[in-house]
């Protein structure tokens, strides 16, 4: 079992959602946190900032050191790094969480879309693990965390209409199978994380994605994250597991009732095929609101919106 008191943590995407959440379990639990975000003000389109974060931390005795990171930008993942270890000494724990969404397919997917998400979901965890590994090599612990899926074959059928997203969430999980087997006997683990159901983030607010009764909340997320780091190292390394399998594994939890969005309403697990309705629901929605603000960019869409 992971005694969390003398352990750093750094968490991508702490600013908001699940980042942030995770970031105040980690404080909760001794570890000093260094949440590393790119918004550092409050009021802007989406709620929540890095400076945020570490206040709420340190007003509960937590310990947070917080940093610009644009994720995209690897002289700010190597700053984090060099950061953490210039203040703290150590690194011991790195979660991957900062993510990008982007569900159109490759005819409506310019270039700058599809650096965003690869640049977000599969080149930073890769280059943040390339920085933080010869430290938890030292000391001959670490877990890091990658927020992706399964690999499965069934999933080969179901990635038209969003290549570029899941190919970057897809590249994460074979990042941490990876990892596994290069870290193997060195005490750190690489696993990856990701829920059964749609989580009611503000991704899945802001994209369409689903109804509040399709939701779980985050805290499933964070609760299976946490279960994931109790564990050795040693002992549990290069898995792609679904949180609620976490939960029964690890803590005994089969009801799942407490993170329900809305409280009488069971959310349906989610498969790949349904996943495929979801995202072209989004997808038309996306359109409506491109159709309303703009009409003549109808001449711009793929031809199969």
């Amino acid at each position: 079992m992971t005694e969390f008191g003398d352990r750093v943590a750094i968490v991508t995407g702490g600013s908001r959602g699940i980042g942030k959440a995770l970031s105040l379990a980690l404080a909760s639990r001794g570890t000093a946190v260094v949440v590393a975000a790119k918004t550092m003000e409050s009021g802007g389109r989406l709620p929540g900032s890095v400076p945020d974060t570490v206040r709420e931390i340190e007003a509960r005795g937590g310990r947070a050191l917080g940093l610009r990171c644009d994720v995209r930008s690897e002289a700010d993942l190597k700053n984090v790094v060099d950061r953490t270890l210039e203040r703290f000494g150590r690194v011991d724990i790195l979660i991957n969480n900062a993510g990008a969404m982007w569900i159109q397919p490759v005819e409506g997917t310019p270039q700058k879309r599809f650096d965003l998400v690869t640049s977000i979901n599969w080149r930073a965890p890769f280059l943040l693990a390339h920085h933080c590994i010869p430290e938890m090599r030292r000391r001959k612990w670490g877990h890091i965390v990658n927020m992706s899926p399964p690999l499965e074959l069934a999933v080969l059928e179901h990635v038209g209409g969003k290549v570029a997203y899941m190919a970057s969430k897809l590249n994460a999980t074979l990042l941490t199978f990876g990892l596994a087997r290069e870290l193997a006997g060195d005490g750190i683990a690489c696993n990856s994380i990701w829920p059964r159901t749609l989580i009611g983030t503000l991704a899945a607010q802001n994209l369409g994605l689903g109804d509040p009764e399709d939701w779980r909340t985050e805290d499933i997320v964070v609760d299976a994250t946490m279960a994931v780091l109790e564990q050795d190292p040693a002992s549990l390394s290069g898995n792609a597991l679904f949180d609620d399998d976490i939960l029964a594994r690890f803590k005994g939890i089969e009801d799942l009732s407490r993170y329900r969005a809305v409280p009488d309403r069971e959310p349906t697990p989610m498969t790949w095929e349904r996943w495929d309705r979801v995202t072209e629901q989004a997808r038309e929605k996306y359109f409506a609101a491109m159709m309303a603000a703009d009409p003549s960019s109808a001449s711009n869409l793929p031809k199969d919106a």
